[in-house]
């Protein structure tokens, strides 16, 4: 789908430029995995696309799980992070990759590395699709791998979602309407 889905937003990034990004991002990772014990972890439900995407793209053995922290909701605007699952893998000793949608203040991210680290995990690194160029603090140390800088939009497709809908579509899209508060994803 080239265009948007509906009026109210515009494609900020096509599906061959995402792409080109997923190969980035494993081709990144794969030193890591051909290291050794590696497990790779959505941080769900956005992460969900990214680690499969990435994943497909990656050689060797390595473990996939998943957490799933949430914050937004059918929100456009992050509240209280509450776990809903924590990894089933167990991390001690392993290298731990959390992959995830984007990267804007690093709440979810920064919630997901405290209990990797607490679990004993040799290594935690991160890994998202997108993360936002914006003047606000951070609540994480910025992720290692990063496959597209985008504006400060709301945004969604390639996991992201508006209203709980859209992570499906292969390009990224952003609300066009400022009353879809761009600052809080």
């Amino acid at each position: 789908m080239a265009e948007s889905p509906f009026p109210a937003a515009r494609l900020l990034v096509s599906a061959t430029e995402v792409e080109q990004a997923w190969s980035r991002l494993a081709a990144g990772l794969q030193p890591l995995v051909s290291a050794g014990d590696c497990v790779l972890i959505g941080v769900m439900v956005g992460g969900m696309i990214p680690l499969v995407e990435i994943s497909r793209r990656l050689e060797g053995a390595f473990a996939l799980d998943y957490c799933h922290l949430a914050r937004y909701g059918s929100s456009t605007t992050g509240g209280d992070i509450r776990w809903i699952s924590r990894p089933r893998q167990p991390l001690q000793g392993r290298v731990a990759v959390l992959v995830d949608d984007i990267f804007d203040a690093g709440h979810t991210l920064a919630e997901a590395r405290r209990h990797c680290q607490a679990a004993g995990a040799a290594r935690v690194v991160t890994a998202v699709l997108a993360r936002k160029r914006h003047p606000r603090p951070v609540a994480a140390p910025l992720p290692e791998f990063v496959g597209l800088e985008i504006d400060d939009v709301f945004v969604f497709g390639c996991g992201m979602d508006f209203q709980e809908r859209w992570r499906q579509l292969p390009g990224i899209h952003a609300l066009a309407d400022p009353a879809g508060d761009p600052q809080r994803r």
